[in-house]
């Protein structure tokens, strides 16, 4: 079943399962993040990896090469046309072992081509959020640091999972950076 803002906020603050957390819609003059009627709109931090093809000349999920990225830190990040961009969310997350989470990404965002993707948050996963950014049009794209890029949606179930991400020990438990791929 999703859960509401009631929920989310009991979670939040009772589980520490949204850190920092924001009670309520933040809209004036940003794009809009803090708790919604039935999820919470995360933040993107200013650290951003910014892809390029200068010194590698394949993406390979096996063996990457962190020379793909460049590193940046602000308050604005330009992903180049056709291009794409990691980031971290400025939220901590603590996943209860019984829920399971889905985002997606931000219609202001959407609606100018550029595309959040981000996994979903199994039972028990814990960190900070790496977001994947594709900007996919053939213009340069303005992303907003601080400002709301993607929402989660939360769906608890009746029963706990039988073995959890913490349990397995997962490769990306604790991360608190912007993570790129692993093995």
């Amino acid at each position: 079943m999703i859960k509401s803002d009631r929920w989310i906020r009991r979670a939040a603050r009772e589980q520490r399962m949204i850190e920092p957390f924001t009670d309520a819609q933040v809209r004036d003059g940003v794009i809009s993040y803090g708790l919604s009627s039935y999820g919470y709109d995360m933040r993107v931090s200013n650290e951003f990896r910014i892809f390029h093809n200068a010194l590698a000349p394949v993406v390979d999920p096996k063996h990457f090469d962190e020379r793909s990225f460049i590193e940046y830190k602000g308050d604005v990040c330009i992903v180049p046309p056709n291009s794409f961009a990691l980031a971290r969310s400025v939220e901590y997350f603590r996943i209860p072992r019984n829920v399971l989470t889905i985002c997606v990404g931000k219609s202001t965002y959407a609606r100018c081509g550029i595309i959040t993707n981000v996994t979903p948050f199994e039972p028990e996963w814990e960190g900070h959020v790496t977001l994947e950014i594709s900007n996919t049009t053939p213009l340069p794209a303005r992303i907003y640091a601080n400002e709301g890029i993607a929402q989660v949606l939360f769906f608890e179930s009746d029963e706990e999972c039988e073995t959890s991400y913490a349990d397995k020990k997962g490769k990306y438990q604790g991360q608190t950076g912007v993570t790129p791929p692993r093995l």
